[in-house]
């Protein structure tokens, strides 16, 4: 057995709910009152948007042995296709949910002061190492979200090891403000579990544009962790906005680059660590983006090659042994660097790059906001003889599309050029900032049905 919260005082401050402290005691009272008030079920889809009503949903199922199914967003299909996976579940939201064809209940409404009954001894609940925590399901960025199983032995392993890495000391706990939403993995374990398991702070807000992100971050007791995406700190920067210090910014998700992480760094004023990871393994590695290349394993993670194509990693946290879907270069048994996606690899009429770098090359021409090229889907089905024409989605709004192509040209050979190359105002990323492969798919169809490519769109 082990315990659901590493906080030894009961009345330390364990979330800041629109600025109300919210102690230890009284998460545990309303874990308890909505654990008794869950209907009876086995399997919980906590689609509650405030993170502290999140942290009381996954609480209550964890003390009362239910499990918790974390969706990848709260659209309705979504959620309804989770009844696929586990046919008695019901939707726990904080936001009312019309038309759901699916049970819902109601995040209930109580009083913020606590019954006289619960505000004498307060003892921290324990849970079984081996006990069925949550299936979260990935967010289909790549294709159909798939489902990955977690133990509650192996996610507290995970986090105790994400507060070393990071630097955490017990006499020193963190107040940790997201932008990614707690039901993604990164979100889950850097935002909620971490606080869980280091004695800090969650905020139970999720700011989104820059200026709200810099106003909750000001109104944070220090010392302050900023849990983020390279989409969320690319906006804020570019917002030119006076930001306050935290100690510490941390960013997943997506790459990061170097210049990227110096100028965040030198902007907040705070050193930037970046957290490699996937929903299948969780967070397996770390690194200093503005000062290293190379990627540091979490403990008793290892990574292995089977075929010197495949890497997989295992032991520590990792539930059995899990593909990466990242091409590794092993500097030595605990260091590694990316050298790209195996999906993101493109081999077009014998040359061969990989969408990753493409998309590099396109965000470094200036006057490009944001972009993205894109393989698509009728070109997988393409004979080798048959020349693969990629297709690409950008946002510059000084720009047109053939100072883009000229740009273009100047950076990498004419055959990846991209044909379409559409221009649009926005690009429909979704909560921690991925561009999900069906978006892109709707797009090129809509621009294929007559639209000029220099046409913009408002998402």
């Amino acid at each position: 057995m082990t315990p659901l919260l590493a906080h030894a005082d009961p009345n330390a401050t364990l979330a800041y709910q629109r600025g109300e402290a919210i102690s230890v005691r009284r998460f545990l009272g309303d874990a308890r009152r909505l654990a008794d008030a869950l209907p009876e079920t086995g399997h919980i889809i906590n689609a509650c948007s405030d993170r502290y009503r999140f942290a009381v949903g996954f609480a209550a199922c964890l003390i009362s042995g239910r499990i918790s199914l974390l969706p990848p967003s709260h659209v309705a299909r979504t959620l309804e296709q989770l009844r696929d996976f586990a046919a008695d579940a019901v939707v726990l939201a904080d936001t009312e949910q019309r038309d759901l064809k699916v049970p819902v209940m109601p995040f209930p409404r109580w009083p913020s002061t606590l019954p006289d009954s619960e505000s004498g001894v307060c003892e921290i609940p324990s849970v079984a190492a081996d006990q069925l925590a949550a299936w979260i399901f990935t967010s289909g960025s790549s294709g159909a979200p798939q489902s990955h199983r977690k133990h509650w032995g192996l996610l507290r392993r995970n986090v105790i090891n994400q507060a070393r890495a990071l630097g955490f000391e017990p006499q020193r706990p963190f107040t940790l403000l997201g932008t990614v939403p707690p039901q993604h993995m990164y979100g889950f374990e850097s935002t909620l579990l971490l606080a869980w398991h280091s004695g800090g702070t969650l905020v139970a807000e999720r700011p989104f544009y820059p200026a709200d992100i810099v106003t909750a971050l000001a109104a944070c007791p220090a010392p302050t962790m900023l849990i983020t995406t390279p989409f969320h700190l690319s906006t804020i920067l570019d917002a030119g906005l006076q930001v306050p210090s935290p100690a510490l910014l941390l960013c997943a998700t997506a790459p990061l680059s170097a210049s990227l992480a110096e100028r965040a760094e030198a902007t907040f004023r705070a050193p930037l660590l970046e957290i490699y990871g996937s929903t299948e393994t969780g967070q397996i590695a770390t690194r200093r983006t503005s000062r290293e290349t190379a990627w540091a394993l979490f403990p008793e993670v290892r990574l292995a090659t089977h075929n010197g194509q495949t890497w997989w990693a295992e032991g520590g946290h990792v539930e059995g042994q899990v593909p990466l879907g990242d091409i590794i270069e092993q500097v030595d048994a605990r260091h590694f660097k990316l050298a790209g996606r195996q999906s993101d690899l493109v081999n077009i009429a014998g040359r061969r790059t990989s969408l990753g770098w493409l998309d590099r090359q396109l965000l470094s021409i200036p006057g490009v906001k944001d972009g993205r090229f894109h393989l698509p889907e009728q070109a997988d089905g393409k004979q080798a003889s048959e020349v693969v024409r990629l297709a690409a989605l950008v946002v510059a709004p000084t720009l047109d599309s053939e100072q883009i192509l000229a740009a273009l040209r100047e950076r990498i050979d004419a055959i990846f050029l991209p044909r379409p190359l559409v221009m649009l105002d926005d690009l429909p990323r979704n909560a921690v900032g991925k561009l999900p492969r069906a978006e892109c798919e709707a797009l090129l169809a809509q621009h294929a049905r007559g639209r000029d490519t220099t046409s913009k769109r408002r998402v």
